[in-house]
């Protein structure tokens, strides 16, 4: 299946998914995925210029869709960001709480400033967006889907990305724990945790062959992911067929978990 090949199922047909970070890398993935699939889809993100180019994207897919600047740090923007989105697309049936950073420095260099930017993006963005989501989702009635986009660090750990690896550990345990509190509500909670990716983020690391040979001989699919990898996976947990699928963690890595 590529990105221009619709969803066979139509799966999400009359949904509406949010994204947020869905302007580029993995969050464009998704939200192109859940667009062929037949949702509509809010991409939730700060660049107005990404949002743009973003939706031109998204509009060669046929679907409804719209973008709102929002740093997922603020409670006031992400509420916005909901009530707008509401206000536009009806409602909301799932959201994909992406948007993360992922800067690298060496742990004895580590400032406490920038360990808890990178929790205020990662993990806090992952809860308030997370919550203001379920939020609508209880009081409307009728269930839906939360996703959090955690990574494999969360496993392996990450050297030089300590506070990245902590922060997608924790979005772990909020899905758990959100996926029990809420399942009486007919909301399901799952995480997306990809492996290597080939995106914007990841440039860096792609320049570096000692890193690209090491990870990609230790990957059994021996290739790193491309985003559009991942949305087929985004698709299915947001499909609302899979009532019974909640608690659990996705992992899409071509095998490098496992290895």
């Amino acid at each position: 299946m590529t990105a221009e090949t619709p969803h066979p199922a139509a799966a999400l047909d009359g949904r509406v998914v949010v994204v947020t970070g869905g302007n580029g890398g993995i969050g464009l993935a998704i939200a192109e995925a859940c667009a062929r699939a037949g949702a509509s889809v809010a991409v939730w993100a700060t660049s107005p210029e990404k949002n743009a180019a973003a939706l031109d994207r998204l509009a060669s897919t046929g679907a409804r869709a719209i973008a709102q600047r929002c740093d997922v740090r603020s409670e006031e923007q992400v509420d916005a960001a909901l009530d707008r989105t509401v206000n536009e697309l009806g409602r909301v049936d799932t959201l994909f709480a992406n948007a993360g950073i992922k800067p690298v420095t060496p742990f004895l260099d580590m400032g406490l400033d920038e360990w808890r930017h990178v929790m205020a993006v990662n993990l806090d963005g992952a809860f308030l967006t997370m919550r203001a989501a379920a939020r609508h989702m209880v009081a409307r009635g009728g269930g839906g889907a939360l996703v959090a986009v955690s990574s494999v660090a969360a496993f392996d750990g990450s050297p030089g990305m300590e506070h990245y690896a902590a922060s997608k550990a924790g979005v772990l345990a909020l899905v758990r724990s959100v996926a029990v509190e809420l399942a009486r509500h007919g909301v399901r909670c799952n995480a997306l945790v990809p492996g290597f990716v080939e995106t914007e983020m990841t440039a860096d690391w792609r320049r570096d062959d000692r890193m690209m040979d090491a990870t990609t001989r230790r990957t059994p699919v021996r290739r790193w992911a491309e985003p559009v990898d991942i949305g087929p996976a985004a698709v299915f947990l947001a499909d609302p067929d899979y009532r019974f699928h909640t608690g659990a963690n996705l992992v899409v890595d071509g095998g490098y978990s496992v290895a």
